[in-house]
C-alpha cells in the first residue's frame, strides 16, 4: 500500500501520475531557484553539475537525474572580480520521478523560440 511508504499521501487529492508530475515540478523549481546566481567557472562547472544532481537525487521519489550546464554561455574569467553567475538559460536538467506505479520524465531547458527556461513533462508512463 502506497500510504504505508508515503505518510503524506493522504494529503493529496490526485492520481499517482499527477503526483509524480507534481513531485518532478517541485524538484525542477527548487533547482532553478536555489542555484541561479551561483558563481561558476570552467574549473567549477563539473562540480556544480554533480552537486545539483546529488541534491536532487536525495529528494523523495527521484529515480534518476542529469544536469548539464551550457558551457558556451559561460564567459572567461578576465580578472579577479569578474566571473559568471549561473543563469536559468544555462541549465539543462532531466529527471525521472516514480510515484507508485507511475514514472514522470521531466526536463528543464532553455527554449530559444520562447526565450524562456521551460520546465515540462516529457512523458508519464506506468512503471
Amino acid at each position: 500500500m502506497l500510504e504505508s511508504r508515503d505518510p503524506a499521501a493522504k494529503y493529496f487529492a490526485c492520481s499517482e501520475s499527477e503526483r509524480a508530475c507534481f513531485e518532478a515540478g517541485i524538484k525542477l523549481g527548487a533547482v532553478y531557484h536555489q542555484y541561479v546566481g551561483t558563481p561558476v567557472s570552467a574549473e567549477s562547472v563539473d562540480a556544480l553539475e554533480r552537486a545539483i544532481e546529488a541534491g536532487v537525487r536525495i529528494q523523495p521519489f527521484v529515480t534518476n537525474v542529469k544536469v548539464r550546464i551550457d558551457r558556451s554561455r559561460m564567459k572567461p574569467k578576465r580578472s579577479t572580480y569578474r566571473y559568471t553567475s549561473l543563469k536559468g538559460e544555462m541549465l539543462d536538467v532531466w529527471l525521472q520521478v516514480r510515484y507508485g506505479n507511475h514514472v514522470a520524465t521531466c526536463e528543464m531547458k532553455y527554449v530559444k523560440d520562447l526565450r524562456y527556461t521551460l520546465m515540462r513533462v516529457v512523458q508519464v508512463s506506468e512503471a
